[in-house]
C-alpha cells in the first residue's frame, strides 16, 4: 500500500507548491505523455520502449536521487524519506523487469547526441541529490516522488502492452507528501523549492528528448 498521509493539519505554503508545480512543471505536464504516439498505434511499444530504456538509465542506478537525500535530510525527517526509498526500490525493480521484456532501445537518428544529453542530465541529478546546500537534495527527492505518478502511469501502460502482471506503486500518495513539506522547517523552503524546481526541469528535458527522438524515427 502507498505510503499514507499522517498530518491532520492544512498544506503549507511549500506543499502547495510543490503539489502545483508537480501538474504544470512535471512529466504530467508534458504533451507526449498523454500523445497517441504512446498510447495508440502500431508504433507504441517501440516509442514506449523508449521511454523505458531511458528512464531506466536516469533513475533505475542505486544509489537514486531519493537515497541520496536521505543522507542530506534533517535526522527528524530522514525516516520519512528512507521509507520512500526503500518503496522507490521496487518501482527500480519494475523498470529492470520493463527493460528485460520491451523491445530493444529503437534505433533513432541522432544516437550520439541523445546519450551526451542524457549524460548530462544524469549529471545535473547527481548534483541536485548530493548538494551541500541544505534541502535542496530533499527538494528533488519529493519532486521525483510527485513526478513519479505520471511516470507510473506510462509504466502501467507499457506493461499492459507487454503483458506483465505488477503490483500497484507502494510510494507515498501525494496527500502525504504534502503532508510531510508542512513539516520542513521554514528555514529549509527556499532550498527545497529549488531542488524540486530543478528536478521538474529535468524531468521535462527528458521527455523533450524523448519526443524529438520519436519525431526523428517517423
Amino acid at each position: 500500500m502507498p505510503l499514507p498521509a499522517t498530518d491532520p493539519m492544512g498544506p503549507s505554503r511549500l506543499a502547495t507548491s510543490l503539489l502545483a508545480n508537480a501538474a504544470v512543471e512535471g512529466s504530467g505536464g508534458h504533451p507526449y505523455v498523454a500523445s497517441a504516439e504512446l498510447r495508440e498505434g502500431a508504433d507504441a511499444i517501440r516509442n514506449l520502449a523508449d521511454v523505458i530504456h531511458h528512464l531506466c538509465l536516469l533513475h533505475g542506478r542505486h544509489p537514486g536521487v531519493i537515497d541520496l537525500a536521505v543522507e542530506r535530510s534533517p535526522d527528524d525527517l530522514a525516516g520519512w524519506i528512507g521509507d520512500s526509498a526503500a518503496a522507490f526500490a521496487e518501482e527500480r525493480g519494475l523498470l529492470t523487469r520493463l527493460v528485460v521484456a520491451a523491445p530493444p532501445l529503437p534505433s533513432t537518428p541522432g544516437q550520439a547526441e541523445c546519450e551526451a544529453a542524457l549524460l548530462a542530465q544524469r549529471h545535473a541529478l547527481e548534483m541536485l541529490a548530493t548538494s551541500e546546500r541544505r534541502g535542496c537534495a530533499l527538494g528533488a527527492a519529493l519532486a521525483l516522488l510527485l513526478d513519479w505518478v505520471a511516470i507510473r502511469e506510462i509504466l502501467d501502460l507499457a506493461a499492459t502492452r507487454l503483458g506483465i502482471a505488477i503490483e500497484p506503486a507502494r510510494l507515498p500518495t501525494r496527500a502525504a507528501i504534502g503532508d510531510f513539506a508542512g513539516r520542513i522547517p521554514p528555514a529549509l523552503e527556499r532550498a527545497v523549492g529549488f531542488g524540486a524546481g530543478q528536478l521538474y526541469h529535468q524531468q521535462r528535458g527528458l521527455w523533450d528528448l524523448l519526443e524529438s527522438r520519436e519525431q526523428a524515427r517517423r
